[in-house]
């Protein structure tokens, strides 16, 4: 994972908001996409939030748009939100 890239996590009852900062590279992908696949069958709503991301890095981008289809036939409301929004994925 890029070096300066963190991701938070915050849950209320059905929603949950995934906050991303610093470089997305492919090993951040990952870390999104395994942060998706803990909490998609217990969460109604899913928000993404891009916008402390610094540089989104197009290895990155394709590795979580592939594995993202995956997780987006779970028929869960999934949203991204800010300027570095993951632009090939579907909403």
């Amino acid at each position: 994972m890029a070096q300066n890239f963190k991701i938070s996590v915050h849950r209320t009852i059905d929603n949950l908001t995934i906050r991303l900062m610093g470089d997305f590279d492919g090993s951040s992908a990952f870390e999104l996409l395994n942060a998706l696949w803990e909490n998609v069958n217990s969460s109604k709503s899913i928000l993404i939030d891009t916008y402390n991301l610094k540089k989104v890095y197009p290895f990155g981008r394709e590795v979580f748009y592939y594995n993202f289809l995956k997780i987006k036939n779970q028929e869960k409301g999934i949203r991204f939100v800010g300027p570095n929004v993951l632009s090939k994925v579907p909403t």
